[in-house]
């Protein structure tokens, strides 16, 4: 790990030297983010994304208009099952593909921001996060909020 901290280090150097650890941290989000968005935007059909998506939508209206008939409800159901299994099988090439660099840049980041504690303080004890959230929670909200951005502007479906 060390060899690829050093290489993370050089990489996101001008943003962890140069920044807070706040904000060096919600960059690096934004970065990661975009990067995996697009490699799942490159390596998906996004025509059929789109395609499985408005069929899937569909059936669900479906269901909803015949809930009273539990027998075509089921036969919806069943091909709502075989849509989203079709969806979730053109997922997972672009999610293989980013997993391990995503797993090393996340060792990567617990070393470099867990020593700068709470993140966000607010200084009042709120459950369950106490006085504020570290590097871990404020990724995931950055990169949440990222994620729902890039999507939109590139249209990813």
């Amino acid at each position: 790990m060390a060899l690829l901290g050093g290489l993370f280090d050089f990489i996101f150097y001008p943003i962890t030297n140069f920044l807070s650890p706040r904000w060096s941290l919600i960059i690096i989000s934004i970065i990661i983010t975009l990067l995996s968005t697009l490699a799942y935007k490159f390596l998906t059909n996004q025509k059929e994304m789109k395609t499985l998506k408005e069929e899937m939508k569909t059936l669900r209206d479906d269901m909803k208009k015949y809930k009273d008939d539990t027998a075509k409800v089921s036969q919806i159901n069943q091909q709502v099952l075989e849509k989203n299994l079709k969806y979730m099988k053109h997922s997972m090439r672009p999610m293989l593909f980013t997993l391990v660099p995503i797993l090393l840049i996340f060792s990567w980041l617990k070393v470099t921001f867990l020593p700068a504690g709470e993140i966000f303080s607010w200084g009042v004890s709120i459950w369950p996060w106490g006085t504020g959230i570290g590097w871990l929670w404020t990724y995931l909200l950055a990169s949440i909020v990222a994620s729902m951005v890039i999507r939109k502007l590139f249209k990813i479906h």
